[in-house]
């Protein structure tokens, strides 16, 4: 089952940002990842842990 809601505190969530863009992340609950839509990348959240390193995201199709 997918969570709905990010596994991420919403207080954290709301300071994280993409560093390729410095633009705000929305949680995605179909990939299960923290989206950049100027990016146009989706960045895993891994054990809760967000995985914002740039090679480690995956493109947006």
């Amino acid at each position: 089952m997918r969570e709905e809601t990010a596994p991420i505190d919403p207080w954290l969530l709301d300071k994280l940002v993409c560093p390729a863009t410095r633009t705000p992340l929305r949680w995605d609950a179909t990939r299960q990842a923290l989206v950049s839509d100027a990016a146009g990348l989706a960045y895993p959240v891994r054990d809760g842990v967000p995985v914002l390193v740039v090679r480690e995201a995956t493109a947006l199709s």
